[in-house]
């Protein structure tokens, strides 16, 4: 299990991921990789069977910027670059600067000795504010 977060506020554009500054809690076995500050993750295929499989959660306080226009705010986890339907988190604020929390959480497989990246992305039109950005990768089989 690993933990990477995002505690101060960013502004995260268009098409672009959020990031994560901290690790409170490492992958002891190797299989979550990740550099501090990067909006990506590493997933790595290490398992005996056919795949690796990983529950991914992410949970997040959003906000239009200071200035915005008040529009729905649309943000997903992705595989590989590619934002996950499933996983798509969207949020309508009352005004601009009107914080409110999203959450999802998916299963992703990773086909053993490859390896799949991940990370979360505002896929709206839009800049977003994003703080206490919360990403928890279990292994779960």
């Amino acid at each position: 299990m690993a933990e990477f977060t995002g505690v101060l506020l960013q502004t995260v554009a268009a098409n672009a991921n959020v990031l994560f500054t901290e690790t409170p809690v490492y992958s002891k076995s190797g299989g979550v990789i990740h550099r501090e500050g990067s909006g990506i993750v590493t997933l790595r295929g290490c398992a005996n069977q056919c795949r690796a499989l990983y529950k991914v959660t992410f949970g997040g306080n959003v906000a239009i910027p200071e200035g915005g226009t008040v529009a729905p705010i649309s943000l997903a986890i992705s595989v590989d670059g590619e934002p996950l339907a499933s996983a798509t988190m969207i949020e309508t604020p009352a005004a601009a600067e009107a914080f409110s929390n999203v959450f999802s959480a998916v299963l992703v497989a990773v086909p053993r000795g490859c390896c799949v990246t991940i990370g979360v992305r505002n896929i709206g039109d839009e800049p977003v504010d994003v703080q206490n950005a919360n990403l928890i990768v279990e292994r779960v089989a």
